[in-house]
């Protein structure tokens, strides 16, 4: 299907707890539509939207895919998101792009966590909301109980638009509450009826409601209804669409996707009810102005939302056009690198299977492939429109990476940029300290996932290791020694002598002093004394690790005319500056972590019992306000480097946070001695 007029698009983003059936619902669209010959996933039939390999082995979507579903004229973009906590940086940037956030939501189980954190999510942008309950034909359904959940979690502008017609092995169809009357869909025909009297009741108060709400649209229509009189079938259908546009009204829907019961019923109020591009009509831009969404404007831009390396057709962009008419041709400059890029071609994807057209439209959703556009780019005809950015989830799961065979590095690493060109949520660096490549993730299926590609599509075979943690090592008290360096060999010898002074100086870290008088040290051989000593402690001295935070003073020593040398007083620094150190109590340090834990109030003991057992301390609890507890911590970093594992488990995936580093306290006596064996350990063995 061509690009049709932007107001016949819809773009629906369909998010949820995983394992819902989101993706369920999007194939049963596909099938009733005739998109797919058979329902996706179902009888034996390979899905048509999560395809990939991974995805098949974990049986969840880890990548938004596009179901473009054609009914009565329209066009319905359909964005799959995952919902999985590690790939949810995708259903944000899913979110950036729809008008309407569709929630699928099981109905034995009803709302579960994502499910709460994504609602928030799409208030925030905001978006039109609407609601599926899935799998009424469950055992153990009570959907008046799902119901008030939901009311409970998202507030009371839900109505149902769509009873069930019983419930579990007894789930008939459903009643379409604003037509007022029964469908359902039974081998493969859909047939609409009148409703039965059992279930006329419950269709007339679900009605009564759903007018109740939608009349807040227009001051004259609800004047009109509380003074008795009855709207007219156009008023009501005007009143719905701009009551879902405005966000005063979130319809609820119910059915079994797995059935595709239901779903013709919610496919009809989509194309009829839900926003389309123009019912928003601008876009915020970085620059703070508005974007005005029009196909008239003959200056296209377009928003690059997600990116995807497909080992068959290389790159991938999906892009929305924001403006003007994208075609085959067309040339445009990527606002943040301000180079050109020429569309080669125009995709229409449906899963894996992609379709060449000629042209797309405002508000319409396109692939193209071979962009250097990253994930988040504007393109334009001038290169000075920049959407605002989309916020992803913070990626603070760490581990580092390295190929087992050190000739795959560079491929490693290329796969690598790569990766983070596609997906914003992953990151890479190096620590010049540690020598560690680390991947910053959302968390640890991500990285997973990450690696079997890269063993797949380049055959490098990758080790996942823990981030090592940058400690430190510095004295408690002052102390002295002498550090002589005396070696004859036949010809010209080395000679070095001088006395060192060490002292504790907290956070001013190293000074150097020169307190030699008479001579007693030749002022040239005074910086190599200097540099010595910041030789050893770098080395470490108890355990390896960088020392910090000392004031040394060389106070005394002596040379000889001929053997003496830099080098020479350079070794004996180091001795000196080591046997004072041995003397001065020495301790190590561990890097801490301020944590700011956000979670909802159910959670929050969980948290405040966490933070003491991984050895750290509370140092405020506050409230957002919207049931959520704040817990501020400092924690020692290295007990935090898998938090985001940790968080999920004890938030069951509701928590967020963020971590900062400052500065560095003393590690407790047990933990010191496992470094100082650890270091021991290796020196005997040939390491560092």
């Amino acid at each position: 299907m061509g690009a049709p007029e932007t107001d016949k698009v819809r773009n629906v983003v369909l998010v949820g707890q995983g394992g819902v059936g989101k993706t369920s619902l999007a194939e049963a669209m596909l099938h009733l539509t005739g998109k797919t010959a058979r329902l996706g996933g179902h009888g034996g039939s390979k899905p048509t939207l999560d395809y990939d390999p991974e995805e098949t082995k974990r049986n969840f979507s880890i990548s938004t895919s596009i179901a473009p579903v054609e009914y009565k004229g329209f066009k319905i973009n359909v964005l799959d998101a995952p919902c999985y906590p590690d790939f949810i940086g995708d259903a944000y940037a899913a979110l950036s792009v729809a008008e309407t956030a569709l929630f699928v939501v099981d109905a034995a189980e009803g709302p579960q966590p994502t499910t709460v954190k994504l609602w928030y999510a799409a208030e925030d942008l905001p978006l039109a909301r609407a609601i599926f309950i899935n799998r009424v034909d469950r055992d153990n359904v009570h959907l008046e109980q799902t119901l008030e959940t939901l009311k409970e979690r998202f507030g009371t502008r839900l109505g149902l638009m769509s009873v069930p017609m019983g419930t579990g092995p007894d789930f008939e169809g459903v009643i379409d509450v604003l037509r007022m009357e029964a469908r359902t869909y039974r081998d493969g025909k859909g047939a609409t009826g009148p409703i039965p009297d059992e279930y006329k009741q419950a269709a007339q108060e679900a009605y009564d409601r759903m007018i109740d709400l939608i009349v807040e649209a227009d001051d004259d229509m609800m004047m009109k209804y509380f003074d008795g009189q009855t709207l007219t079938t156009d008023e009501v259908e005007k009143l719905m669409s701009e009551a879902i546009a405005k966000r005063l009204f979130v319809p609820v829907y119910a059915g079994s996707a797995v059935q595709e019961q239901g779903v013709e019923a919610l496919l009809d109020d989509i194309v009829t009810y839900f926003p389309s591009p123009l019912d928003y009509g601008e876009m915020p831009l970085a620059d703070g102005t508005m974007l005005k969404i029009s196909s008239a404007d003959e200056r296209p831009v377009a928003f690059v939302f997600k990116t995807l390396a497909d080992p068959s057709a290389g790159r991938l962009s999906f892009v929305k056009v924001l403006a003007g008419t994208l075609d085959a041709s067309t040339e445009l400059i990527c606002a943040r690198t301000q180079k050109k890029e020429r569309l080669g071609h125009l995709y229409l994807m449906c899963g894996r299977e992609r379709t060449d057209v000629n042209h797309a439209l405002a508000g319409d959703i396109i692939v193209v492939p071979k962009l250097d556009a990253n994930t988040g780019d504007t393109l334009s005809t001038t290169g000075k429109v920049e959407a605002e950015a989309f916020r992803f989830p913070n990626s603070l799961y760490q581990v580092a990476i390295r190929a087992k065979n050190r000739n795959d590095e560079g491929k490693l690493g290329d796969f690598l940029d790569k990766a983070c060109d596609a997906d914003p949520t992953i990151s890479v660096s190096h620590n010049e300290e540690t020598h560690q490549t680390i991947i910053s993730a959302i968390g640890e299926a991500q990285v997973s996932v990450l690696v079997n590609r890269l063993g797949e599509r380049t055959g490098v075979e990758a080790v996942l290791e823990p981030i090592k943690i940058a400690y430190r090592e510095t004295i408690r008290k002052a102390a002295s020694a002498q550090g002589r360096h005396k070696k004859q060999t036949g010809g010209a010898g080395q000679f070095g002598d001088c006395w060192l002074r060490v002292e504790p100086n907290p956070g001013g870290g190293y000074e150097f002093v020169d307190e030699v008088v008479g001579g007693a040290i030749p002022r040239q051989f005074i910086p190599a004394v200097d540099k010595g000593v910041q030789e050893a402690m770098a080395e470490g001295v108890l355990a390896g690790y960088p020392m910090v935070d000392i004031r040394v003073a060389c106070y005394d020593g002596s040379y000889h005319p001929v053997d003496s040398s830099e080098i020479a007083f350079k070794t004996a620094a180091r001795i000196g500056f080591r046997a004072a150190c041995e003397r001065a109590d020495m301790v190590i340090l561990e890097p801490m972590a301020n944590l700011v834990i956000t979670v909802p109030d159910a959670y929050a003991g969980a948290i405040t019992g966490d933070v003491p057992a991984s050895r750290g301390r509370i140092t405020s609890i506050d409230s957002d306000g919207k049931g959520n507890t704040i817990v501020s911590a400092t924690v020692p970093f290295a007990e935090v480097t898998d938090y985001s594992t940790r968080l999920r488990s004890l938030s069951r995936g509701t928590g967020e946070y963020t971590i900062e580093l400052n500065g560095y306290e003393q590690v407790p006596h047990d933990t010191a001695q496992k470094l100082i064996d650890a270091h021991k350990r290796e020196v005997a063995e040939g390491g560092r």
